[in-house]
C-alpha cells in the first residue's frame, strides 16, 4: 500500500510532540502508515453509515465527529487533500466525501497523530535515546492497541 500522506506534515507533528528530540524519517514514515490506515478504517465505517441513511455521501456525522468541535483548515498540519484521497482508499468510488468531513477527518486523524508521537517521544525518552524511531512509533501502538 503505497502512503497517500506527505511525510513532512507528518514529521511537524511529532517534532511538535518531542520537543527537544530528533525524528527519524522512518519514524514519520510508520506514523504516516498509521495515520492512513486509521483514516481507511474510519471512512470504511463511515461509508456504511451513510449508505444506512441512503446516502452516497459521506457527511461528519458519518464518521461519528461533533461538527462544532471541527477547527478551520487553516489551524491543521495535515493538509486535506491527502486525507480525502486516504478516506477514498477503501470505499467504493460513488461515495464521495463532503468538505466538513474532510476536515473533520483530518483533525481528527491530527489528534490521532498528536497522541502517537507524545507517546513515541516518552518511549525515546525513557529508552535513553535522542532520535525518535519507527520502533517508538511501533511499541506506542503494541501499548495502546
Amino acid at each position: 500500500m503505497s502512503v497517500e500522506l506527505p511525510f513532512a506534515p507528518v514529521d511537524t507533528v511529532i517534532r511538535r510532540e518531542a520537543g527537544d528530540l530528533r525524528v527519524s524519517a522512518d519514524a514519520a514514515e510508520e506514523l504516516a502508515r498509521r495515520i492512513q490506515r486509521r483514516g481507511a478504517d474510519l471512512a470504511r465505517e463511515a461509508a456504511e453509515h451513510a449508505t444506512d441513511a441512503g446516502r452516497k455521501t459521506l457527511m461528519v456525522d458519518d464518521f461519528g465527529f461533533d461538527a462544532t468541535d471541527t477547527p478551520t483548515r487553516g489551524d491543521l498540519t495535515l493538509p486535506v487533500a491527502p486525507v480525502d484521497r486516504i478516506a477514498r482508499l477503501d470505499i467504493p468510488d460513488e461515495y464521495r466525501v463532503s468538505a466538513d468531513a474532510r476536515v473533520a477527518l483530518a483533525a481528527h486523524l491530527e489528534a490521532f497523530a498528536d497522541d502517537a508521537a507524545e507517546g513515541a517521544a516518552t518511549l525515546a525518552r525513557h529508552a535513553g535515546r535522542r532520535t525518535v524511531q519507527a520502533e517508538d512509533v511501533e511499541t506506542y501502538f503494541e501499548l495502546v492497541e
